[in-house]
């Protein structure tokens, strides 16, 4: 009934990488031009041959499967992207639920709602929107999906979607490492039926599994009852998310029609969830394996082939170079969430001071042409602390999480292979982890939070803003009391008619962020020194400033960013940018002339500075 296929792990010959010789076999600008037809050939079939062969399955069957799906979709765009084209400095995507805000009288969905927000409020600031997962679902918000192909009707339907879709770039989950234990396939599973009951894992509880690396601290194997007995399944992330079994080729099959599927209703980038763990090996950490690698270059090739120009995005909470390994050989993602940016940003702000995050940022290799890194510091989940590790000094993680918790936030933990537990997640919205200092609560939370979105938003790659930064929204206790989960904290649902009081009433929170993040953000996007991919060096101030320089692709702009980490002003001393040339230069942010002589500049508290030699336009 069951085809798990998992044999005893070995560790991958790095010097021998499959990823490697594809490479040089068949290098992206001999192929970028083929039809359809030869492009699955040259770059599909060897990847199925790489995933499957091994395991004695029918590599041509799969292959002509495979074929037979894609063939009335097929794009007639053969020819990739020009990579630096992909984007631009004009990229600003938001995420958020589809019920976000919601209206008291419910005469439209939740998903008619977000539209009018966007519309009224955010059409001419942002350019996508992730709305996280709007399928039905069983648990976790909407990460348990039931059913990948319908929107949960409590959110609306598919023409919601798309007319979202019409006017953003859409963003949609695919959550492929689990589904929910209420979907049909689970229960054909638990009946005996096809062909779910080859979709998932059973092993024998008594299986060794200790060196499974784990996001949480229940049980990895979950009981179930079926005709042939009790079957203990694999479950990463809870028992209510059943892991699938790609090792069977028929579960990959349904995924791609489901790709398939969102691509056609509007989607433009693919979010691939917790997508790090999606194949297994006993014996192995289970995450980060090759046959993982190799299936996210296989979805991308499938993607090229019939929508060009859509991106994927792998979402890896995982210490630094782990998650750069999802770049691949610039054949894996096109983004790659930045999970090492939220917490050293907060922490640097907390300690005020740039020193962590400044040796972190001299650490990162500029994203591989065709790439670029996701830029973000609050999310619907927790801030990550896995990609703290090497990091940040013990005292100062301590530190961390004592003020975390002091401004009202909450700890998530995982299980370590020993049975002990450490910190996973803080739970926090970022607009109240920005309450003060290590030294405590202070009164610039605004200025602080609006620096920590500046600084964001100047880095290398595309950057994505949470709904609850940009409406700045408190922690909601009341949702944490009321479903028992920490990271509802953060998953505030605002009534539309007091939003709106809210962001018409002039010294709200609300309005102050809302209408100072626009403009910066509308700012940003005429600056050519603000592309995803345009140059980017770390500069060596003193530690209450943090600054970089970036630089247009075609040199003709520069930018200075700089931000000032302290509750005091500082100084900045123009010679340590060597701010010379015969250009007049100018703060964007202030809207101010730097006059010619001048040698040192003024930051107030917290306040951020983008001095340039080019001035684009003015918000």
């Amino acid at each position: 009934m069951l085809t798990p296929v998992l044999q005893k792990y070995k560790r991958p010959s790095y010097g021998s990488d499959y990823s490697l010789k594809f490479a040089i076999l068949t290098p992206m600008d001999k192929v970028a031009s083929v039809a359809p037809s030869e492009r699955f050939v040259l770059r599909v079939k060897p990847l199925v041959e790489s995933v499957y062969g091994p395991l004695g399955i029918d590599v041509d069957g799969v292959c002509d499967r495979i074929q037979t799906l894609l063939a009335p979709h097929l794009s007639n765009a053969a020819r990739d992207l020009n990579p630096i084209d992909r984007w631009s400095q004009d990229d600003v995507l938001l995420i958020t639920y589809g019920d976000s805000i919601l209206r008291s009288d419910q005469k439209e969905s939740p998903l008619r709602t977000l539209h009018d927000f966007l519309s009224n409020y955010l059409r001419d600031v942002l350019t996508g929107v992730h709305i996280l997962p709007f399928f039905p679902y069983s648990s976790d918000d909407g990460f348990a999906v039931i059913d990948y192909l319908q929107v949960n009707p409590e959110l609306g339907d598919w023409k919601d979607v798309g007319r979202i879709a019409e006017q953003f770039d859409l963003m949609t989950d695919l959550v492929m490492n689990h589904v929910s234990s209420q979907s049909q396939w689970f229960q054909q599973f638990k009946q005996g039926q096809p062909p779910g009951c080859d979709y998932f894992i059973a092993i024998d509880p008594e299986t060794d599994v200790s060196g499974v690396v784990r996001p949480r601290n229940t049980a990895l194997l979950c009981p179930v009852e079926t005709p042939d007995g009790t079957q203990h399944v694999w479950a990463t992330f809870g028992h209510d998310q059943i892991d699938l079994n790609f090792a069977n080729p028929d579960v990959l099959l349904e995924f791609i029609g489901i790709i398939l599927h969102y691509l056609n209703t509007g989607t433009k980038l693919l979010r691939l969830d917790a997508i790090g763990y999606l194949w297994k090996t006993l014996g192995s950490p289970c995450i980060h394996l090759q046959e993982t690698h190799t299936l996210i270059k296989l979805i991308r090739e499938i993607v090229a082939l019939v929508k060009p120009d859509a991106s994927l995005v792998t979402e890896t909470n995982v210490p630094n170079r782990e998650n750069l390994s999802y770049f691949g050989n610039r054949n894996e993602a096109h983004l790659i969430y930045n999970f090492s940016l939220p917490p050293l940003v907060v922490n640097a702000l907390l300690q005020e001071r740039s020193d962590h995050l400044k040796t972190w940022m001299m650490s990162m290799p500029p994203a591989p042409l065709g790439c670029a890194y996701f830029n973000f510091t609050a999310s619907h989940d927790g801030m990550g602390m896995r990609p703290t590790e090497g990091l940040l000094e013990a005292e100062e993680y301590e530190t961390f999480l004592r003020c975390m918790k002091a401004f009202g936030g909450e700890i998530s933990m995982r299980a370590q292979a020993d049975g002990s537990e450490s910190p996973y997640e803080v739970n926090i919205s970022l607009f109240d982890a920005m309450k003060g200092t290590a030294q405590g609560e202070d009164e610039w939370q605004i200025p602080r939070f609006l620096c920590s979105q500046t600084i964001m938003m100047s880095l290398e790659g595309i950057p994505a803003f949470y709904i609850h930064s940009l409406l700045a929204t408190s922690n909601d206790h009341e949702a944490v009391q009321r479903t028992g989960r920490k990271r509802s904290i953060n998953r505030h649902q605002w009534n539309y008619d007091h939003l709106l009081a809210q962001l018409q009433t002039p010294d709200s929170a609300q309005s102050l962020v809302l209408r100072d993040l626009s403009r910066l953000i509308q700012l940003r996007r005429q600056q050519p020194a603000f592309h995803p991919n345009a140059t980017q060096y770390t500069l060596h101030l003193q530690p209450a400033l943090f600054g970089f320089w970036r630089q247009s692709i075609g040199r003709d702009q520069s930018i200075f960013s700089i931000h000032n980490l302290t509750p005091r002003p500082q100084v900045l001393n123009l010679r340590d940018i060597n701010l010379i040339g015969i250009d007049p230069w100018f703060d964007l942010i202030s809207d101010t002339v730097i006059p010619e002589g001048m040698y040192e500049f003024s930051l107030p508290p917290y306040q951020s500075a983008w001095i340039t030699n080019k001035v684009q336009a003015k918000a």
